[in-house]
Formats: C-alpha cells, sequence, structure tokens
C-alpha cells in the first residue's frame, strides 16, 4: 500500500515528519521486573561478612511482590529483610540458586515466562542489531516514550565512570614488545581511542551542565578551564587575548578544529617517537575542546610562564619573536615533511640566530616525564589560504581579483585542505615554481611565509619563490578546482543530496566551505544545476542560523534551554508572524518572592545578552541570517521569511529543519507539526526533547585494510570481478580484527562485496551482504542518511532480482520518503527511485499508479539531463510500456516515437538499443492499428 504523503505530486510537511522515525516496539507481554536494584543493607557488616555474604539485592516482581535477596559465596537466596528490618537469615522455604535468573524465576512466574519469550526475541533478531556501535548515534527526531522506573538507568547515569586512565590513548602500544603490526592496524588502539572520545563527550558535557568544578573558578566564565578523568577542557573563547592578532573569539572558536586536523595529520603518518595528544572536539551549547594530559605537565596555553617557557624545547610560545630547536625533534619531524608537503626552513630567533623548523613556528615540542616527544599546537599544520588572507603588498593572480580575493575573513587562521595536495592536478599549477627535490616533483610550503613578526633566515628571491606557491595554490581553487566541482555537478559524477554529502563533496577535491558562497552565485544562472543551487542556499542559511544560534545559547540559563530554542526555531522555520517565548514557569518560587522574580526577569528581558533569546522575531532572525551570510560567505539571500524563501527558492522546511538539528544537536519529538499555520507557532518548549553533543575526533584507521579495500576497487574497476571481490573480503577480514564487527568501513566492504555478488549473479548472497551494509549504515550513520538511502535502493534492486517483490517495494518506499526528508521531490538522483518503483509496480500489474512514478521520473530527467539525453530516451520507453499494458496505444507510441529518435540521433541506427527501440514502435504501431479497426467494426 502506497503511503499518501510519499505520492507524486503530493507532499505534507506534517505526514512526513510523522513517518521519520521507526516507533518503537513496546510488547508489555515481555515486561519482567518492576525494580532491581541494590538494597539499602549495603554493604554487608562485617559478621554477615564472614558467614559469605557478598551484597544485598532488593526486587520488585511483575505481580507487586517485594523481596530482598542475599548474593553471598554460595548463590543467591531470599532473607527476611524488609525496608525497616535487617534480617539476613534466609526465608522460609527457601532454596540456594547459584544463577540469580533461576532464583528470579522461582518467585515470579511471570518473570520467568517473560523473560524466556524476551531472550527468544533479542536471539532472534540480527547479530548486528545487538552489538554496541563503537559511538553513540544520535537521532535528530525521537518518538514520546513514557518515563518508567529504571533503576539501573539512574545508576549509570550518576555513576562517576572515572575509569579513564591512559593519558595519551593507544599510544602505550609503541612500547608494547608484542607490537609488530603498524599502529593503525592495532585493534588495542581503536579501543583507547573509543574509550578517551566517550569520556571527553562526557566529560565535556558536563562541564557545560555545571556539573565539574573549574580549576580556576574565581576567573570569569569564560576563561575557566576544568580537569576531569585526567581529561583537560577549555572553552572556545579567546582568554587574555591569546588570539587578539587573529580575529579574537571567532579565531579562538575554530582553532581547535584546525588543531584537530593537524593532529589527524601527525597520526595518519604514524611516526615511530612522535606523540601527538589526545583531542576531541564538541559543541554542545557552544564549543569545548577536551584535550589529554602531557604527563608532569598541565599545560597552560593561555597564560605563558617561566615553568612553561623551560618546558618548551621546540618550538615558539610568542607567534614567533623567539623560537628553539632541538636535535631530535628535527629528526622525528623531518620525517613527516614530505607526507605533509612542509619545506624544512630557519627563522631568526632574537640573539640566538637561524634556528631549524620542521614545522609551523605554533607547533610546540614538550618531552614528558615519561620521556616521549608530544607536539602540540597543531593548528598552522596546513599553509594558509591567501584568497581570505589580505597582506598589504601581496598581490593575487587576476582569476582571484575577478572572483572578490583576496577577501577579509573574520579570522586569520583559514588555511588550504589537506585534499588539495592530493590532486594530481596541482603539481602542474605548482610547476612553474619548482620542485622542493631535484630528483622528483615535490611540492612542499613553508607554513610561516605570511606569518607577522616571524623573521625568515632565507634570501629574497627564496622567500619571494615560497610565497609565489601559496599564491598558485589559491588561484588553483579558483581556477581549477570550483570549475572541476561544477562540471562534475553537471556530468553528475557528484551528486549531492544534502549540506553534508555538498560539504564532503567540496573537501573531496579540497575546497572549504568559504567557498560556498561564491560556487552558489557561480551556479545560480545554470538550469540543470537548480538542485545544487537549492542545497548550497539552504547550506549557507543553515550555517548562518547555526552561528547566530550557538551565540544565543551559551547564554541561557539551564532552565531555559529548551524554551531558548523552540523560540529560535519558530522564529526560524515557523509561519506564525508573532511567535511569543516560552518563559520558565515560576510555580516553585515563593508567594513573596514572585512579584520580585517578575520584576527581575522584566528588566533581564529589557536588555543584556542573558535575556537576548527573549526578543527575538521572526524580522530580526532573517536579518541577522542575511547579514551573517553576507559576511561570512559574501553571499545575499534575498528573502526575508521563511515563507518568501519557500516560494522562491522551493526550499523545504523539513530538509532545512533536518539539518539544522543535526548540525546543532537538537532532538525533536516526533509529532504532527503544523509548520504552516499561521494562527500558533509550530514549536512548544516540550517539542524539545533533548541536545545532544556534536563530536569531531582523529579516530584511528586501519592503513592495512584501506590498502587492501583500494586494491580492491582498482581491480574491480579494471574488470578483474574475483580478484576484487577476494581483496574485498580479505578487507574485511582485517577491518573486523582492527575495528570489531560494527564500523562504517565495515558497511562499505560489505556493500561492494553485495554488489559484485548480483553482478556475478549470486542474487542470494547478494541479498544477505546487502542486508548487513544496510543494517550498519543505519546503526553508524543514522536512519536517515544519503549512504543508508542509497543501501536500501540497491537492497531493493537485489530483492527484485531475487523475486521478492513485496520487500523491494517497501525498501524503495523507505528511501523515496527518506529522500523527501532530506532534500524534496525536485532532485535528480529521486528520478531512478521513481522509475524502479514504476517498474515494480508494472510488474506486478499496477499500471496506473506505475505511470505516475514513471512520467514523474521523466519529468525530472528532462529537467535535469535535459530532453535529448539517454535518461530521457529510457524514461519514455518506460512511459511507453505502461501506456501499452492500459491499451493506450496512441500515447505509447508517441513516446516510443521519442525514443527512437533520441537513440537514433544520440547511438546511430545500427545500435541495439535503437533497433530494439524500432521493434517496439512497429510492434505498438500495429497494435494501435488493430486497436483502430476494431473501434471502427464495433
Amino acid at each position: 500500500r502506497l503511503p499518501i504523503y510519499i505520492a507524486p505530486l503530493s507532499f505534507s510537511y506534517s505526514l512526513l515528519f510523522l513517518s521519520i522515525h521507526p516507533l518503537p516496539n513496546l510488547n508489555q507481554a515481555n515486561f519482567c521486573l518492576k525494580v532491581l536494584t541494590m538494597s539499602i543493607w549495603n554493604p554487608p557488616p562485617g559478621n554477615r561478612k564472614l558467614h559469605g555474604d557478598l551484597l544485598y539485592l532488593y526486587a520488585v516482581t511483575a505481580e507487586q511482590k517485594r523481596f530482598h535477596i542475599t548474593a553471598s559465596s554460595r548463590g543467591f537466596y531470599v532473607n527476611q529483610s524488609d525496608m525497616e528490618t535487617f534480617n539476613p537469615k534466609p526465608a522460609q522455604g527457601a532454596h540456594v540458586y547459584h544463577c540469580l535468573i533461576d532464583l528470579l524465576g522461582h518467585i515470579s512466574p511471570v518473570f520467568k515466562r517473560n523473560f524466556q519469550a524476551l531472550n527468544k526475541k533479542r536471539f532472534g533478531r540480527h547479530p548486528y542489531e545487538r552489538i554496541a556501535t563503537p559511538f553513540q548515534v544520535h537521532s535528530w527526531t525521537a518518538p514520546a516514550i513514557e518515563h518508567k522506573v529504571d533503576v539501573v538507568r539512574a545508576e549509570d547515569s550518576y555513576s562517576s565512570r572515572l575509569l579513564f586512565e591512559e593519558h595519551i590513548p593507544g599510544q602505550v602500544q609503541k612500547d608494547d614488545p608484542l607490537y609488530n603490526l603498524r599502529l593503525e592496524s592495532n585493534p588495542k588502539r581503536v579501543m583507547f581511542s573509543h574509550d578517551f572520545v566517550a569520556a571527553a563527550t562526557r566529560g565535556a558535557m558536563m562541564v557545560i551542565d555545571g556539573n565539574v568544578m573549574a580549576i580556576n573558578p574565581g576567573d570569569a566564565k569564560n576563561m575557566r578551564m576544568y580537569i576531569w578523568n585526567n581529561i583537560f577542557f577549555s572553552l572556545g573563547f579567546d582568554v587574555r587575548d591569546h588570539y587578539k592578532n587573529f580575529g579574537g573569539n571567532h579565531a579562538a572558536f575554530y582553532a581547535p578544529c584546525c588543531d584537530l586536523n593537524g593532529v589527524k595529520a601527525y597520526s595518519t603518518l604514524d611516526t615511530e617517537g612522535l606523540y601527538t595528544l589526545g583531542t576531541v572536539v564538541v559543541d554542545y551549547r557552544g564549543r569545548i575542546t577536551a584535550q589529554s594530559i602531557i604527563p608532569g605537565e598541565l599545560y597552560d596555553i593561555y597564560e605563558p610562564c617561566q615553568e612553561q617557557e623551560h618546558s618548551v624545547v621546540y618550538g615558539s610560545i610568542d607567534f614567533g619573536k623567539t623560537a628553539q630547536s632541538n636535535e631530535k625533534y628535527i629528526e622525528l619531524l623531518e620525517k613527516t615533511t614530505k607526507q605533509l608537503h612542509v619545506q624544512p626552513h630557519s627563522i631568526l630567533s632574537g640573539d640566538k640566530g637561524p634556528v631549524k623548523l620542521c614545522s609551523s613556528l605554533e607547533c610546540k615540542g614538550i618531552i614528558g616525564n615519561d620521556q616521549r616527544h608530544y607536539i602540540l599546537d597543531l593548528l598552522r599544520t596546513f599553509p594558509p589560504d591567501l584568497n581570505y588572507l589580505p597582506l598589504e603588498g601581496e598581490e593575487l593572480s587576476e582569476e582571484c581579483k575577478r572572483m572578490g580575493f583576496p577577501r577579509q575573513h573574520r579570522h586569520r587562521l583559514s588555511s588550504l585542505r589537506p585534499e588539495l595536495w592530493q590532486q594530481e592536478a596541482v603539481k602542474s599549477a605548482a610547476t612553474l615554481v619548482g620542485s622542493y627535490s631535484d630528483t622528483e616533483f615535490d611540492v612542499r610550503f613553508n607554513p610561516d611565509i605570511f606569518s607577522p613578526d616571524v623573521k625568515h633566515d632565507a634570501t629574497p628571491e627564496e622567500l619571494e619563490k615560497q610565497k609565489e606557491l601559496l599564491k598558485q595554490a589559491a588561484r588553483f581553487i579558483i581556477t581549477n578546482q570550483i570549475p572541476t566541482f561544477i562540471k562534475d555537478c553537471l556530468e553528475h559524477t557528484a551528486m549531492p543530496t544534502d549540506g553534508a554529502s555538498l560539504s564532503d563533496c567540496l573537501h573531496e577535491r579540497g575546497i572549504n566551505a568559504r567557498y560556498l558562497g561564491k560556487i552558489v552565485k557561480l551556479i545560480g544562472t545554470t538550469p540543470a544545476l537548480q538542485h545544487v543551487y537549492r542545497i548550497g542556499l539552504m547550506e549557507i542559511i543553515l550555517r548562518a542560523a547555526k552561528h547566530i544560534m550557538r551565540g544565543y545559547l551559551q547564554n541561557v540559563d539551564q532552565c531555559s534551554v529548551s524554551s531558548a530554542v523552540s523560540h529560535f526555531l519558530n522564529c526560524l522555520l515557523g509561519s506564525f508572524p508573532t511567535p511569543l517565548p516560552h518563559l520558565p514557569e515560576e510555580e516553585l518560587i515563593s508567594n513573596k518572592r514572585k512579584k520580585k522574580a517578575r520584576k527581575q526577569r522584566a528588566q533581564s528581558t529589557s536588555g543584556g545578552q542573558r535575556a537576548a533569546w527573549h526578543i527575538l522575531t521572526p524580522e530580526a532572525v532573517w536579518e541577522q541570517i542575511e547579514a551573517e551570510a553576507s559576511d561570512y560567505y559574501d553571499f545575499k539571500i534575498g528573502v526575508k521569511s521563511v515563507d518568501e524563501l519557500v516560494e522562491k527558492h522551493s526550499v523545504h522546511k523539513v530538509a532545512l529543519l533536518r539539518r539544522l538539528c543535526i548540525t546543532m544537536g537538537i532532538q525533536l519529538l516526533v509529532k504532527d507539526y503544523t509548520f504552516d499555520s499561521r494562527h500558533k507557532p509550530p514549536f512548544t518548549e516540550e517539542d524539545i526533547t533533548n541536545m545532544y553533543p556534536v563530536i569531531k575526533h582523529a579516530p584511528p584507521r586501519a592503513s592495512d585494510a584501506y590498502q587492501f579495500y583500494t586494491s580492491a576497487q582498482t581491480k574491480v574497476q579494471q574488470g578483474y570481478l574475483k580478484e576484487g571481490y577476494e581483496l574485498f573480503s580479505e578487507a574485511l577480514n582485517l577491518f573486523n580484527n582492527v575495528y570489531g564487527a560494527v564500523h562504517g568501513e565495515i558497511a562499505a566492504c560489505y556493500r561492494h562485496i553485495a554488489r559484485l555478488n548480483y553482478m556475478m549473479g549470486e542474487h542470494a548472497d547478494a541479498i544477505t551482504n546487502q542486508q548487513k551494509a544496510v543494517i550498519l549504515s543505519e546503526r553508524v550513520l543514522g536512519i536517515d542518511n544519503v549512504t543508508t538511502i542509497m543501501d536500501y535502493i540497491s537492497l531493493a534492486l537485489y530483492c527484485f532480482a531475487n523475486r521478492k517483490i513485496s520487500a523491494a517495494l517497501k525498501l524503495l518506499y523507505r528511501a523515496r520518503y527518506l529522500f523527501l526528508c532530506v532534500h524534496g521531490n525536485d532532485h535528480p538522483e529521486i528520478s531512478l527511485v521513481n522509475s524502479n518503483i514504476g517498474l515494480v509496480l508494472h510488474g506486478v500489474q499496477e499500471y496506473d499508479l506505475s505511470l505516475r512514478f514513471l512520467e514523474e521520473a521523466l519529468k525530472i530527467n528532462i529537467k535535469y539531463h535535459g530532453e535529448k539525453s539517454l535518461k530521457a530516451a529510457l524514461s519514455h520507453h518506460l512511459v511507453a510500456r505502461a501506456y501499452s499494458c492500459k491499451g493506450e496505444f496512441r500515447s505509447a507510441l508517441n513516446h516510443e516515437k521519442e525514443t527512437y529518435k533520441l537513440y537514433k540521433n544520440q547511438l546511430g541506427e545500427v545500435h541495439e538499443k535503437t533497433k530494439e527501440s524500432g521493434e517496439c514502435l512497429k510492434h505498438l504501431t500495429e497494435q494501435a492499428v488493430t486497436l483502430q479497426r476494431t473501434v471502427s467494426i464495433g
């Protein structure tokens, strides 16, 4: 049965939103126990310990019976204690059980019956559904679930979990005598990384929620630092003007991500003897950075002191005014310069003379008490992007000037992406400048060439050569990478579906999201790229709204978070013109204080940054978004409300809401939202069910397995399917050994193996492997991720090939539904889904419904691929088949004529497809003539 909200030419925001999250199957028949927790009589007194008592449990069964249970060295038994009297003696008729499950089954028949059913249901699920994911995956929607008594949940939530002891996750493995594999292939490092990220995330949330004491509580709130569980936490603010010359708070907010990119780069190289700090960047109502602590050092990056000056043996602590070097660090860092394209260089440091560096000068080297060589502050690992760094006396190319560069950015930490150096074309762009090596072409950059207050120990010719190389890199982005991206979109080799996939497409080509405004301007006048324009426009609006919303949330009290979030969403997405904020309740304030509290709240509402969210209006929000988009992306949105945005650019509110919630960590209640109502706002404070952290970290990579994976892809592209299958299988085994059973790379392996199974005619194996890929994608990436949607489509294809028509149709319906949520109906990728649905419905003789989907696919293919494209020809042919099965031969004949004409012009008369279309055209002509004769005779 076709759900109405995914049918062609029909759309409903509310119905679409209701089915975005699978509703949980809460079967009360599987209810086993009401309470199972530690008894209030713990711990056992000394005399009972001598009798073997270990601890006491308290249980409330489904029959409302209460029991106190003794766990002793002999087993479990019910004692005679109650809530007021301690009596450890066994209850009358009590038996000793070696298993707690057996005891609970004896005292509660409901538990015995339901626990067996629960276990049967659990073991009936796929193993990948039962295994824990390496990282917590949050959904931006959540169904309404009744909050019930769960003592285990309460104990787990408020336990300290101070279990993380390894100061550098996984680095200890380099000292392991059994360490004989590459570090990236060592599963122990992956385990340490997962533990560190989990601990850092939990600690960051506790810091923001006010549950951790600062190490400097006397300072202002934005200047405080924290240590929890051997992890150092710092907020994303410019403390004591550390980034004053780089953009202030904007630079301080951006610096942790730059530092994390540097950590990723050095960690990937796995240089023996060189260590980085465990780093996690957490966006949770602001930004907080979590780092492991160097043994013996609490490195205060905000207040250089005499002790710090002695601890830093490499690099600079005053932005290049003075610097020092170390032979061991030079030896270690020289091994990384080629892969990171860093040019070794020397700078003049006060009276010390030339100081050699093999990294940026901000990179600091500290030898810990464990005698390991650590590097930190890697925010300038990659060279600056001169398109966003205006410099006095420096001129960019004419191509950059025509695009409006250089452009003043809000901070001076803009750098080139590492993916840019992986492009083969960058070598030709840098040929004019020359190579670092005489024997091979080796492009290297000086990351400090444009740093202020730095004196270089080099000739003017050498300095000019190094500067010219960065200018050529900035020109390369404008003249090569951006046009290549637009060309790939036109040829549909790059197919962004939402803002995340658009960012990935840009990053793969070394283009930063800062260029988004320029790119959207370039593609705005191309009809075939309207879907990319719409996605880019939504991403600019989303990022501008994120910047604005983040500033408000950092100053909102804990009791007002849900009200502030719902009010901002109402101003951004609601059609109601005058939404009012949901102010915190005052029922807990005494009568004498209510009047005073209302007066104070009115004063805070009338002015002050803390209450700024109270006075937000839709007009103010969209004015700020317009200003932010113009300032950050140099793009004018040109709309003053969300309704104008929808009318002018056909943007879907659900898609915009989804993207904002995912990037800001907002979780909404699944319900029927009235987005277009002009009589009431769509959101209330009760609709905000949670706020979750958005994590950025440097996960270790299984390099050995990845080499097998890339080799397998190469073999398949060359046509060696069996060899590719074997290499994918080997990569899958290595990924399993390193990551465990649940990981995104494992899902990718299953995806490729299933495709090879299908190509080799092994349809049953294709379904099995693709089902594993779907489950892993849902659990690791999310239920509405673009990759998950494509996995649904592939699984539907394999099911259809194996004659599982019903399953294929359900999967295609789900894929189309998710596409509508992610972007909407106007996208070239959804034409494939429409065509597949039409073919499956045609196979079950649902010709009317099939024709609706096929005609919708034809319309989209003509719009984005052109009237004369081969995809349009195929769509015409499918529509002709649907019309012929309905007996409407004249319409079928018209569409098949278009197919034949397109094939003839594109492929020639002798091509097989042209001949097939000609035969079909001949058959339809005969059928039309026969039908006309029958009608005439009748």
